[in-house]
């Protein structure tokens, strides 16, 4: 499996990541370690967690995954074969430290909670889950509206955040961090704070990416290039819309959709058409629309990893080794003529 530098950091991780938001509600723990076992096995290297997973998030079921991971490290002892990211809240869950953003204290406490679950003295990548502040992630880009914000309190806030993200580096508990939902204006904050206070550089960040959602194509793309901040893609099947599960109303049992109300935000009358376009054009090249959709992400030449989900073993299977794909000219430039149509479905 090809291996990808994260940012400007000396840590090479490969291009599919396991990605782990499903232990703890639609997977149980033994599910969590045969994933784990297989992903090792078939050569990867890298896997995403956060405090608040699993999802749909809720007193309940927070933290479980982490302890999942953790219960796994302890029995095998390979905790040195994995290159191991989570993510601390960006606020407003009221369970999670009483819904405070991310600060000084804050970070060291959620740091130090993860370490436990997680059963390891360092965490390599440690990302903040998403802005505290206005965004268009989430499905919320059609009420984002930036000119609410003040940019002053903004940058206290960050300024804050990255020093209690210096104390953990400085501490050993984490070497890089990174971050996730965020925008090209919010990546350069974080940048130019760190610089000028000699703060932690930011590593990557973690933002949705799929045929469905190519938002990052744009300025983002600009800054991940300029600055070596590479992406690592979440949702590149559009949590499943793009297998075309969820089309003329199916809500399959056991899916995300029918644990989630309110969740399947992708699937709606604009995304109906665009999924329909890219199955019939997976079908005409013999090529599984998930897979292909993953292999799509992998051309893009600011990621990084492109980070996997699955339910089931066959599904993990098949999203690992949509990585040994080539798309030909000819399906890259039909992929294209379908997104010039629907260019924004969601």
């Amino acid at each position: 499996m090809k291996l990808k530098k994260l940012g400007r950091t000396d840590i090479d991780v490969t291009e599919i990541c396991l990605g782990t938001m499903t232990w703890g509600v639609q997977n149980t723990e033994e599910d969590a370690h045969r994933q784990i076992d297989y992903a090792l096995e078939a050569g990867v290297n890298f896997m995403d967690t956060a405090e608040v997973y699993a999802i749909p998030s809720s007193p309940e079921t927070y933290g479980k995954t982490e302890s999942y991971i953790g219960t796994w490290f302890k029995k095998t002892g390979k905790r040195d074969q994995f290159v191991l990211a989570t993510k601390i809240s960006g606020g407003g869950n009221s369970w999670i430290r009483n819904g405070t953003r991310p600060d000084r204290k804050s970070v060291r406490e959620a740091v130090e909670g993860s370490l436990k679950r997680l059963q390891t003295d360092y965490i390599d990548l440690y990302q903040v889950h998403y802005p505290a502040r206005g965004h268009y992630h989430f499905g919320s880009a059609w009420q984002y509206a930036p000119q609410t914000q003040d940019s002053t309190l903004v940058t206290a806030q960050i300024e804050e955040a990255l020093a209690g993200l210096d104390d953990m580096v400085k501490e050993g508990k984490v070497r890089h961090v990174g971050l996730s939902n965020e925008t090209a204006w919010g990546i350069g904050q974080w940048l130019k704070l760190a610089e000028r206070s000699d703060l932690p550089r930011v590593a990557s960040v973690q933002n949705e990416y799929s045929l469905l959602q190519r938002a990052f194509d744009l300025d983002l793309a600009e800054v991940s290039h300029h600055e070596d901040v590479g992406l690592l893609a979440y949702s590149t099947l559009a949590s499943g819309v793009l297998t075309g599960k969820y089309l003329d109303g199916k809500v399959p049992a056991g899916t995300r959709g029918a644990i989630q109300p309110g969740g399947l935000w992708r699937n709606n009358e604009h995304s109906a058409p665009a999924v329909r376009a890219y199955i019939d054009l997976a079908r005409k090249h013999g090529l599984d629309v998930a897979q292909m959709a993953i292999a799509f992400a992998l051309t893009r030449p600011f990621m990084t990893s492109v980070i996997i989900g699955a339910t089931t073993m066959e599904q993990l299977k098949s999203d690992i080794w949509a990585s040994t794909i080539t798309l030909s000219p000819e399906i890259l430039k039909e992929i294209e003529a379908i997104y010039r149509k629907y260019p924004r479905p969601l």
